[in-house]
């Protein structure tokens, strides 16, 4: 260890506003870049189920489709294990610029795959093993960004700056969303199923050097610079998190397990089915999802601010409380109204209790854990979270639609995520006037 007069005090390592800005900006693009490759593929789903699964059965497509998709997530905990170590070892810097590179190769490739008809199931086996490289990087990303913004936030204003993560992602996702939209609106249906559908799939990649270049150009976190000199790195991060931190880690995947839930519920669940069961038209469909997107983007930074104020846990409890009372009630809605303009409102009703949620994550998992294990316990326990109740959330939802014949069968899932992500934010100690991250 090192002596007192070694280690550099707060007040030592200290930042200014261009500093922070640039790292909120390098950070943001780079979380957008990744989001965008990653949930494309979720909007694409009846494309790729016909170019990769073709089936005489329509609902059989899309459930291999969704099924691939959820492998993606099944490699998020590992990606969180391997790069949260990394990223405790050796920098949160270094290990985003690792994420962004891995997704932009495996995006690109999604888009050059020849389909089912050209070279068989060696599409379906090739679709998989990207869709696993996806899922590791943005299993070390999500932590990572979350980590690397909250550790350069001023004291104060932590929630305010964590929010930029998931707002960012919002872009991310309104950008696939929109990308989505376009190519449904202005091709014909022949040629999107054809071919339009690996476009975005390829800007993906295209744009993967600009997140790469600004994250090479930006500052390492005042944070793990006091950690570094303090010689505060621990060599297992993960056996730390599990056997020190064990409570608040289980809490932390209790907590998390919401927002995933109305996220891939809500947003990338519903379009498809939307179009396949309510047969509302999918370029419409994928219209609503972007326009509800625009209160998910302005909602989350005023719910962090806020934070700062009155603290994170009153905003997830709000948003578990009213998840599990809105799920049936929307869900319901949709079925009586299976317009445009009724998924229009379900969609931006789920987009706005999800706000109370995006817009704290990120900073009240940073503020969980000490800065050694935090990149890998942040990124473990939301990345088992998303993976299991997340990932899995629009093929179970298709599968209890399927299986029960009842278009509200989705309604339940949500509640149950509501309920169990509700009694885990209670064992989670408020640390939002805490002057500064351990």
């Amino acid at each position: 260890m090192a002596s007192a007069a070694d280690i550099p005090s707060t007040a030592a390592i200290t930042e200014d506003t261009a500093t922070v800005r640039r790292a909120v900006v390098a950070c943001g693009i780079g979380q957008m870049f990744e989001i965008y490759d990653f949930v494309i593929y979720g909007f694409f789903a009846l494309a790729i189920g016909r170019a990769f699964f073709p089936s005489s059965d329509p609902i059989a497509s899309l459930l291999a489709s969704f099924a691939t998709f959820a492998v993606g997530f099944l490699m998020r905990p590992i990606g969180a294990m391997v790069i949260g170590w990394y990223g405790d070892r050796f920098g949160r810097r270094k290990a985003l610029v690792v994420t962004v590179g891995l997704m932009a190769l495996a995006t690109g490739g999604v888009g050059l795959i020849p389909p089912y008809a050209s070279i068989g199931v060696w599409g379906a086996i090739l679709l998989a093993l990207l869709r696993m490289v996806q899922g590791f990087s943005t299993g070390g990303e999500w932590g990572g960004a979350a980590a690397f913004l909250v550790e350069h936030a001023p004291v104060g204003r932590r929630g305010l700056v964590g929010s930029f993560q998931q707002a960012a992602t919002a872009l991310g996702a309104m950008s696939a969303t929109f990308a989505a939209a376009i190519l449904t609106s202005v091709l014909s249906k022949d040629a999107f199923f054809a071919w339009g559908w690996r476009i975005p799939f390829l800007i993906g990649f295209a744009l993967g050097p600009i997140g790469y270049y600004l994250r090479t150009r930006v500052a390492e976190t005042p944070a793990f610079q006091r950690a570094e000199a303090a010689r505060d790195i621990t060599r297992m991060p993960l056996a730390d998190a599990f056997t020190v931190h064990g409570g608040m880690f289980l809490a932390a995947f209790g907590l998390s397990i919401i927002g995933c839930v109305i996220n891939y519920v809500f947003l990338v669940f519903l379009p498809s089915f939307a179009a396949q069961t309510l047969h509302i038209d999918l370029s419409r469909a994928l219209w609503s999802t972007t326009l509800a997107g625009i209160i998910y983007l302005v909602l989350t930074p005023i719910v962090g601010h806020w934070s700062d104020r009155i603290g994170r846990k009153p905003m997830l409890l709000a948003c578990a409380v009213l998840a599990f009372i809105m799920a049936y009630p929307l869900f319901l809605f949709l079925q009586t109204h299976p317009t445009f303009w009724g998924l229009l409102v379900v969609q931006a009703t789920a987009q706005a209790v999800l706000t109370l949620y995006t817009g704290v994550i990120s900073t009240i998992l940073s503020e969980m854990f000490p800065t050694n294990v935090r990149y890998t316990a942040l990124s473990v326990s939301y990345g088992f979270a998303v993976a299991i109740f997340g990932g899995f959330a629009p093929y179970i939802s298709t599968f209890l639609v399927h299986v029960t014949a009842d278009p509200l069968a989705p309604s339940y899932y949500v509640m149950l995520a509501a309920l169990v992500s509700g009694i885990s934010v209670l064992f989670v100690q408020a640390r939002h006037r805490a002057p500064a991250l351990a």
